[in-house]
């Protein structure tokens, strides 16, 4: 019955809210194609049903408020410049599968054999349903009342941005403004936002699920050299770079495949030949 409803909702809010960008001749127009979607339900549900997924997360923002903790203490400050220890401080943090929980919409493209689509996407984004992520409520509302700006940094679209901040404010985050939710507008890397957000603060953490989040460094890397970006960045993993768990989707498939347009069934046969064995 949750599905059937999903799919009702999901379809009539297309119609509502996507009408506009539909109508410009988009490809979000045409029906999604069939697909099997089979190999991600053990990643949503991880993510939906395990409680070590929600301790992880809660492992993330604990650790984040003790880092942030101590950047209010003077003597952790000293490796600063005069400059920059005058400069108020700001949290950078992607949207989605970070702060807000998307797996409902992922649950169900895999149950209608649907590949991701901006109508479904829209759709979704439009019922204001997504909840938040174990722990991140308290924490942004905490640094927050730190006297911390939080910028929610994400690459959903610009014509979401009202139904973004409308969920973000339902499920509890404070200060939610037009000017701290970047989404975004030509380009999918985050390091022209992040320099806007560098002219005024300083940024003491950036959070997210996908490594792109949180530098240039990693984009459109592949696995490899993702992984020797990573060792490069280890001791600012907890420190000032904090990740959240996303098995659902991300770069890190895209790098398997290459960054390729492949069809199903060549992706299927990637993963399996990217799987290490005895």
């Amino acid at each position: 019955m949750k599905l059937k409803f999903l799919a009702l909702a999901l379809t009539f809010a297309a119609v509502a809210s996507g009408a506009t960008y539909l109508a410009t001749g988009s490809s979000a127009q045409k029906a999604a194609p069939s697909v099997d979607n089979s190999y991600q339900i053990g990643a949503v549900l991880y993510m939906q049903k395990a409680g070590e997924y929600r301790a992880l997360c809660y492992q993330a923002f604990n650790i984040a408020r003790l880092r942030l903790d101590a950047d209010f203490n003077k003597k952790n400050l000293k490796h600063l410049t005069k400059a920059e220890r005058k400069m108020p401080r700001a949290i950078m943090v992607d949207i989605d599968e970070t702060v807000l929980d998307n797996s409902p919409a992922q649950a169900y493209g895999i149950r209608n054999n649907k590949a991701f689509n901006l109508a479904d996407w829209y759709a979704w984004g439009e019922m204001r349903k997504a909840k938040a992520i174990p722990g991140a409520v308290d924490f942004l509302n905490y640094a927050h009342s730190r006297g911390v700006k939080i910028f929610y940094v994400s690459n959903r679209d610009e014509v979401q941005k009202a139904a973004t901040m409308e969920n973000l404010k339902k499920v509890g985050f404070n200060d939610i403004t037009d000017e701290n939710v970047m989404l975004r507008q030509k380009e999918s890397s985050k390091e022209a936002r992040r320099d806007i957000i560098r002219k005024k603060y300083r940024i003491v953490m950036q959070f997210g699920d996908n490594l792109d989040d949180l530098s240039n460094a990693f984009e459109k890397k592949s696995v490899e050299d993702r992984f020797a970006e990573v060792d490069k960045a280890r001791l600012r993993f907890g420190t000032d770079y904090i990740v959240l768990p996303n098995a659902m989707y991300g770069t890190w498939e895209s790098a398997i495949y290459g960054y390729e347009r492949l069809t199903d069934e060549q992706k299927a046969e990637r993963r399996q030949n990217a799987l290490e064995m005895p």
